[in-house]
């Protein structure tokens, strides 16, 4: 006699209900550290794929994703002088709405630093890189964009070269790549009613070399930094931060900056979350188990009336949890795979964590047969005649 099985198939109803409330419960836990891996997957993007070994930044900055961050125009040239410098560009990147398609679309651009850099460690999945110096773009999928569309960013208009997927920024803006020079323009773009702002405010200015009224402050973030294979990374440090105005941060910092400083307080929530489902799964599945215990103490004790030992009462218990957990951990995987790739923001099913969540659940279903079989315990075979 088998009680799991027993009532598995005797009450299809209740246990098809019981295992989807489990999924549902563990499909918002994989749902949660599925999205911390994609948000922290989507900031790291830029920094792990743009190929730099140092981010020369603003002085006393943690630029340029930390906090903002500016430098010199010619900052590039100067990093270029110092012994074991292999190569070097320019970086910008920031936020700007546009309106395309009679609809006002926002995108995280970046700038390129054409011609040392045309995009090629950006995963295409449609067009080409940057060619010419001006007025082209790489866009992500996420802005709607596609191939051959013209949109107007600033004061010109830019023709969609390249498409990209699944490149967004942290929060969750799609990226769209220009040249370093079209990045610097639209940033510095200013309207009339600030140039009239500026001169009531400090009088006549003299017109910038981009032809503003409005003198400009820098738009290039930080300087990427390759080294030569056989250069001391600690001595050009040393080497740039004696000039007394920049940062440089390798690359490993920046991804430091990024985990522990702008996505610290996500992660302790998403953490705090994850906990609280993990004890309100660990707390419905024990009632389930409980009840369902509390339903058969008559069985249980004709078991023991016929000799059964009380291993054989816990491992039936045991079995049936085991099945609940089963039965919804696969549930879970399924209504996962069916739901998130809707989701706006993407999410990450990494196999470490399904396992461990795989490994939270059986914990939690062995914990749930631990109350069942303490109550079980407890049956006395004399009451199969009450």
């Amino acid at each position: 006699m088998n009680l799991a099985l027993k009532d598995a198939i005797h009450s299809p109803t209740r246990f098809a209900l019981t295992a989807f409330g489990v999924a549902f419960l563990m499909t918002a836990m994989i749902g949660m550290t599925g999205l911390y891996r994609g948000v922290v997957e989507d900031a790291l993007l830029i920094i792990e794929r743009i190929d730099a070994d140092l981010w020369v930044v603003q002085g006393e900055r943690a630029g340029p994703f930390a906090e903002g961050s500016a430098v010199a125009p010619d900052m590039d040239r100067r990093v270029e002088g110092v012994p074991g410098v292999a190569d070097v560009r320019r970086f910008t990147q920031f936020t700007q709405q546009f309106a395309f398609d009679g609809a006002t679309r926002r995108a995280t651009l970046t700038g390129v630093d054409v011609p040392r850099d045309d995009g090629h460690w950006l995963p295409l999945t449609a067009g080409r890189w940057l060619h010419a110096g001006r007025y082209e773009a790489i866009a992500d999928a996420s802005t709607g964009l596609h191939v051959g569309d013209r949109v107007r960013l600033g004061l010109d208009d830019y023709d969609i070269v390249g498409l990209t997927r699944h490149m967004v920024d942290s929060a969750g803006d799609g990226l769209m790549f220009v040249s370093i020079n079209d990045a610097t323009a639209i940033a510095q773009r200013r309207t009339s009613e600030e140039v009239h702002l500026a001169r009531a405010t400090h009088g006549e200015l003299a017109a910038s070399p981009d032809g503003s009224s409005v003198a400009q402050e820098s738009k290039i973030a930080a300087v990427l930094v390759r080294l030569d294979p056989a250069a001391d990374p600690a001595q050009v440090i040393a080497a740039m931060e004696r000039w007394g105005d920049v940062r440089v941060l390798t690359t490993a910092q920046q991804r430091d900056l990024m985990l522990n400083a702008r996505l610290w307080k996500l992660r302790l929530q998403i953490l705090a979350f994850t906990g609280l489902i993990l004890i309100i799964t660990a707390i419905v599945v024990s009632l389930i188990i409980y009840t369902m215990t509390i339903e058969k103490l008559h069985e249980i004790a004709l078991l023991k009336l016929m000799g059964a030992r009380e291993s054989v009462v816990a491992g039936m218990i045991g079995q049936q949890a085991g099945m609940i957990g089963l039965a919804g951990f696969a549930l879970s995987l399924l209504i996962a795979r069916l739901v998130f790739p809707l989701f706006p923001r993407r999410v990450v099913m990494d196999p470490p964590d399904l396992a461990a969540l795989g490994l939270a659940l059986a914990l939690i279903c062995a914990v749930a047969a631990w109350v069942g079989i303490a109550r079980a315990s407890k049956v006395s075979a004399r009451e199969v005649l009450s």
